[in-house]
């Protein structure tokens, strides 16, 4: 195995410099082809209030919100940001959050962490239903 630790060293002063010359970026990035990064900063209409069954939840990633119906009357609404690297999450398998970016899991009834890297739950966002809609995002600021 002559040439292993001259080998090595080559891979190890290629990763050591790789973030000076650009291409550690690529290692975070989300792969989401640079779609909205942020939740709601204003009320959203998410749809019939009906379509999130009691004890479900539903992933509306183009809002990047996930909304639980706990019982018939409460609702409880979190961003779908991942608090690990702020990738937009989009897969729910049940009630449980996984982001694609590094793997963090998060529970969509109540945005705790479930798995590592992210360390920080997710955001709750304020919800409510009108009108039969399910409306979930922060009151508009006069």
């Amino acid at each position: 195995m002559s040439g292993t630790p001259h080998a090595r060293r080559t891979v190890l002063r290629a990763a050591a410099l790789a973030p000076a010359v650009g291409l550690g970026l690529t290692a975070c990035s989300s792969g989401d082809g640079g779609s909205n990064r942020s939740a709601p900063t204003a009320p959203v209409d998410l749809g019939k209030a009906d379509d999130v069954k009691v004890g479900a939840s539903k992933l509306y990633t183009d809002r990047n919100v996930v909304v639980s119906r706990i019982t018939d009357d409460e609702y409880t609404a979190y961003s779908t940001i991942c608090t690990h690297a702020r990738c937009p999450i989009n897969k729910l398998e049940g009630r449980k959050l996984v982001c694609q970016c590094h793997g963090s899991q998060f529970d969509a009834t109540n945005g705790k962490v479930l798995k590592e890297p992210a360390v920080k739950p997710l955001a709750e966002l304020p919800v409510k239903v009108e009108n039969g809609k399910i409306i979930a995002g922060p009151e508009k600021k006069a």
